[in-house]
């Protein structure tokens, strides 16, 4: 349905270094980047993130956030480890949530500007 999300924070850098780590540890680069915005993916971006002066407060209690695909579990694992190591904060510790389906493994984050994140993967283990 989406072609793509973008999100506002007040420093590109900071965010660069955040995203770099956590999106790579799933697979994901840094596909376009200027001096006001930067462009994740795969083969084309999808999650955009621009400079703003007064991007929308956090609101843990809004229920939004990102979840990105993971090709593993054990990228997800990856993924909250260097989310926490870029500045990030633990929201969600890697692991199944059986309440959201058999075979959900996730982990969670909040980024340096306040949204939360989500990495997924829906394979069984093996």
């Amino acid at each position: 349905m989406f072609d793509h999300v973008s999100i506002g924070v007040r420093e590109i850098a900071r965010t660069k270094r955040f995203y770099d780590a956590s999106l790579g540890a799933l697979g994901y680069r840094c596909l376009s980047q200027d001096d006001s915005s930067l462009g994740y993916g795969g083969d084309a971006v999808a999650f955009w993130i621009g400079a703003a002066k007064a991007p929308v407060p956090p609101d843990p209690g809004s229920n939004l956030h990102f979840c990105f695909a993971a090709p593993s579990r054990a990228s997800v694992d990856a993924f909250h480890a260097a989310a926490i190591s870029a500045g990030g904060t633990d929201n969600g510790a890697p692991g199944l949530r059986a309440d959201y389906g058999p075979n959900y493994y996730t982990a969670f984050a909040v980024d340096p500007d306040g949204y939360r994140i989500e990495a997924y993967c829906g394979r069984p283990e093996g």
